[in-house]
């Protein structure tokens, strides 16, 4: 009986085992996702010259913490016999990717906000916490067997090199809150300073002055971003260092593996030769993981080794800055955070909170200490190195500097304006080095570059046929009469969509000329509703761009306005004038459907009208209008009519335009530290997509109107109205 249950024993163990190779798999493809995410922050830090490698892809929050959960099995596995010398190192392997991971974490924190800092770092520390209380309850049981447990002094460099990642990770996230309140103050001061300055230059902003601008708001987007602050902290510089050193402890161990049992197959465990996958993706994730610790450190490095860094000489390199500790000191002054109505208790609580926190200052300015201790040291040993390379550099540029100082001297050109004025820094923080300042710029002129290289060529075309800005006030006439008491305003978008539609449909145009408008259109509406977007802020007109959206997307993708077939009314084979009359007759009776059907009150107001009846009301009006002037005007072919349209559109495109100067600042003026950079992104790639456009524009006189004005349609045709 005895025999038959271990029998039985032994084959429910056997089923339970086998499915380990393949949880071996699963546990390698997770290290391996978590190792292409490191390396896709490092190429794409590579790829834009920033070369303290932001976290775009691999940073802290549930999916990665999920994956190295999972990559973290090996060591919280207390059951499984793992003693062979593959197998052990599988172990260290584990523990040292996930010290490698928390440094590529850091600079991930100044992508979030505060009740994210704390869900995530929590989420971390029992993740971290539980791995080492396993690894040291087995230690504790098996320590009859130490002797002969392979690999146990890296197993322990290891869990406290883990453990000194968390720390300073922990450390990082208790300043970030208050690092962002700084910044975002001292943002707030340098956006007012940039737009005083523009408001004493010109109005009128040529394209150098932009491009200048534009370089001046990225500047100070770029060295505001939470992300770049993190990392060249004392903090992460210090956790970059422990990175390198515990990549060179799994070096250190493969190696020693390698030349006691020649190889890397032997393997004891239940995972079987899956164990070795496991290896091979651990030290590929922290081959790749250590890059981008190792160059934010050797980043930070090289600011204090250069001639900014330099004008210091150290002095009070170990002095604890306010924003390292001050948000736990408001936590140890506040009040607690919960209703206690019995006050002894209320005092007990207090009291207690006090010396806990207390005594979490002093570890923060210890970990702060250590970390800017080992900043200098790391100076110290990096600088001769550093400095040589900065001296070869001089030597090779020297020649070719002269020969640019004296060609620039003797044609007296203007140089670059000083951004250094717009770098945003910590207290405590040594000035960018040049270097990092130019490449700062040149990423802002590759921006630009990628957009002159997206510039659209037949919108360009069409600008070019714009006159004097008429057709913004002709192409709707005051005699045309009102199907409704009220009418709904006109928007940019809605016009240039209806007056495309009209001009497709018109009889004896060629297929050819009909697409190129449309396509020319259809680039120019990009820039329409960006601006429309931008410059509507109290989103009056949002129900009149929505009519303009959706009637082109028919236009567009079918040729077809409310139904009605544009392709089938132009080879009907009869005039323009017909084709207009139909239209217009269309549209009234869609509106005047809707006058009659619909009694809500809150449908008086034209700004509440369903989008299809905008769009009709629209195009009653427009083919009313140009009716009107074929009465009063020689009669016109199609072609000629085709060709009046075009310009039409062509004025009120251009006349839209103007406004792209204003959106670029605009854009520029962002105050936000989180999104700022990402908004003068947008305004470099604007710049560059319209730069030829904009040319054409300030070689033409354009009316004298306020911003605020010449941002909506209906403003203009006012002002052409007085004018005329």
């Amino acid at each position: 009986m005895a025999c038959t249950d271990d029998n039985f024993g032994k084959d429910v163990q056997n089923h339970l085992d086998a499915p380990m190779p393949w949880i071996g798999m699963y546990i390698a493809a997770a290290s391996l996702i978590c190792s292409l995410a490191m390396a896709a922050d490092a190429f794409h830090g590579f790829r834009s010259n920033k070369f303290w490698l932001p976290s775009n892809y691999f940073s802290l929050n549930a999916t990665f913490l999920t994956f190295l959960a999972v990559s973290l099995k090996l060591p919280v596995d207390l059951t499984a016999r793992m003693w062979a010398g593959i197998d052990r190192l599988a172990k260290v392997s584990s523990l040292i990717l996930m010290s490698t991971a928390i440094g590529n974490f850091m600079p991930s924190l100044g992508s979030m906000n505060d009740k994210e800092i704390l869900m995530n770092v929590t989420a971390l520390g029992i993740l971290v916490l539980t791995v080492i209380v396993n690894v040291c309850v087995q230690i504790v049981q098996m320590r009859r067997f130490l002797d002969r447990r392979i690999m146990f002094v890296e197993e322990i460099v290891a869990l406290i090199f883990m453990f000194l990642q968390l720390v300073m990770l922990v450390s990082s996230a208790i300043t970030v809150p208050t690092m962002k309140k700084y910044l975002k103050s001292k943002y707030r001061e340098m956006l007012k300073m940039a737009s005083d300055e523009e408001q004493v230059e010109r109005k009128k902003l040529t394209i150098d002055q932009l491009r200048a601008m534009v370089k001046k708001y990225w500047v100070m987007a770029e060295t505001s971003c939470p992300q770049f602050v993190i990392a060249r902290s004392a903090t992460c510089t210090a956790s970059g260092v422990i990175c390198l050193l515990i990549a060179l402890v799994l070096a250190e161990a493969l190696l020693r593996m390698l030349m006691v049992y020649k190889t890397f197959r032997r393997t004891a465990s239940y995972y079987d030769s899956s164990t070795i996958g496991i290896l091979l993706f651990h030290s590929i994730g922290v081959t790749l993981g250590t890059i981008a610790p190792a160059l934010r450190w050797y980043t930070a490095i090289n600011f204090k080794c250069s001639e900014e860094g330099k004008r210091s000489a150290f002095k009070d390199e170990l002095k604890i800055e306010k924003y390292w500790t001050q948000m736990l000191v408001e936590w140890k002054e506040s009040p607690l955070p919960w209703h206690i109505r019995d006050r002894k208790w209320r005092k007990l609580l207090h009291n207690t909170k006090r010396p806990i926190l207390s005594f979490f200052v002093r570890v923060q300015i210890l970990v702060v200490l250590a970390s800017k201790l080992v900043r200098i040291i790391s100076v110290f040993i990096m600088s001769p190195i550093i400095s040589f390379f900065h001296n070869m550099g001089k030597l090779e540029n020297a020649s070719y500097s002269s020969g640019s100082r004296v060609q620039v001297s003797e044609l007296g050109l203007n140089t670059e304006p000083d951004f250094s004025r717009y770098v945003l820094l910590l207290e405590g923080e040594v000035q960018l080095p040049q270097k990092t300042l130019q490449n700062i710029c040149n990423q802002v002129d590759k921006v630009i570059q990628i957009g002159e290289m997206q510039q659209p060529k037949k919108l360009i075309k069409l600008i070019k046929l714009f006159g004097d800005f008429r057709g913004v006030s002709e192409f709707d006439s005051s005699k045309v009469p009102s199907l409704h008491v009220h009418e709904p305003p006109n928007c940019w978008s809605l016009p240039l969509v209806t007056l495309t539609s009209i001009s497709i449909a018109l009889p004896n145009i060629s297929t050819r000329n009909a697409n190129w408008l449309l396509s020319s259109v259809n680039e120019g509406l990009f820039f329409v509703k960006f601006i429309e977007k931008c410059l509507d802020s109290n989103r009056d007109l949002v129900n009149i761009r929505n009519a303009a959206n959706v009637v082109w997307v028919g236009v567009e993708l079918y040729r077809k306005w409310h139904d009605n077939d544009l392709k089938e009314m132009s080879l009907k084979g009869r005039k323009s004038k017909e084709t207009l009359q139909e239209l217009s007759n269309k549209a009234e009776k869609t509106v005047s459907e809707f006058k009659r059907d619909v009694k809500d009150f809150l449908m008086e107001d034209p700004l509440n009208w369903p989008v299809k009846v905008i769009a009709a009301n629209s195009m009653y009006r427009i083919c009313r209008t140009i009716l009107l002037d074929l009465e009063d005007d020689c009669p016109l072919t199609d072609e000629g009519m085709f060709e009046r349209l075009t310009v039409m559109i062509a004025d009120i495109l251009a006349a839209c335009l103007t406004n792209l100067p204003r959106v670029i600042t605009i854009k520029c003026h962002r105050n936000a530290i989180n999104h700022g950079a990402k908004a003068v992104r947008q305004a470099a790639l604007l710049l560059g997509e319209s730069q030829e456009i904009l040319q054409i524009l300030q070689q033409h006189r354009t009316p004298s109107l306020d911003p605020d004005q010449a941002a909506y349609i209906e403003k203009w045709r006012t002002f052409r109205e007085q004018e005329n």
